[in-house]
């Protein structure tokens, strides 16, 4: 019994890397043909060179793109966690339907299409003059990532024991040195994490950057859209693994942290 309880779990781990990998290599692939020499995209490349990366940094549009998703995803990171944070405490104190239908509400960026949250943003950003605008762009990109921090706050609320603050409210402690001195380390791995699945949303998104961004705000998802439609070269690569060098450090930051906020 042992050695087919072994076996399958072999089996399903097998079958589970396997699947793994045909979803990442594709992905992964975008890494070697960033060192090709030539023009056209090799793997693996004939000849390795980091012409495209000189390339890349030394083009003004690409950096100005680069940037600008910087603070785009800064800006929309920390008005998430803010936002997201109090709409987490503020359903943990309801029940009922009115929390499942607040729940639904704020889920709903991730329920409906992009496309569909994109045109309506889009005709509301026209009305106030938020579109081509850096500050529009932050604001679109909150509703997406507000989702993100309400999951991962409200799931460290869970374990927020409330004779805690029943216990510091009853030696004195004002509400705010409650939030700070209980909730807060309870829920600080929950905020760390919203704020990386915030950033990293905020960093790839271009479905709603491509209706809401300008001349004077352009992402770099949106510069790598509009290079696409243009002409196909390798400094795609090179943006594309910036991409995912972003996303693995701060998934490994996440890690990180997360451990070493484990008892």
């Amino acid at each position: 019994m042992r050695d087919r309880g072994a076996g399958f779990r072999f089996a399903v781990h097998g079958l589970g890397s396997a699947v793994l990998a045909f979803l990442l290599l594709p992905i992964l692939a975008v890494v070697p043909a960033s060192f090709n020499h030539g023009t056209f995209i090799r793997i693996p490349p004939e000849t390795w060179s980091l012409r495209w990366y000189q390339r890349f940094f030394a083009d003004p549009e690409w950096l100005s793109s680069l940037w600008t998703s910087f603070e785009v995803a800064v800006i929309a990171t920390v008005l998430s966690v803010l936002l997201g944070t109090s709409a987490a405490l503020g359903l943990a104190r309801v029940g009922g339907r009115l929390r499942a239908t607040l729940t639904g509400l704020v889920l709903a960026p991730m329920i409906v299409p992009v496309v569909v949250t994109a045109v309506a943003l889009y005709y509301i950003g026209r009305y106030w003059g938020l579109t081509g605008t850096m500050l529009g762009l932050a604001v679109a990109h909150v509703l997406m990532c507000l989702p993100f921090v309400v999951l991962n706050v409200g799931v460290s609320l869970r374990g927020l024991d409330p004779t805690w603050l029943r216990a510091a409210e009853g030696l004195g402690a004002s509400p705010a040195r409650v939030f700070l001195t209980v909730t807060m380390p309870t829920i600080l791995p929950g905020l760390f994490g919203g704020a990386v699945f915030s950033l990293i949303t905020s960093f790839d998104e271009v479905v709603m950057s491509i209706f809401l961004a300008g001349i004077r705000a352009k992402t770099l998802p949106v510069k790598m859209w509009e290079t696409v439609r243009l002409e196909f070269s390798p400094v795609l690569s090179v943006a594309s693994t910036l991409l995912i060098v972003l996303t693995v450090v701060l998934f490994g930051l996440f890690r990180l942290a997360d451990r070493r906020a484990q008892p």
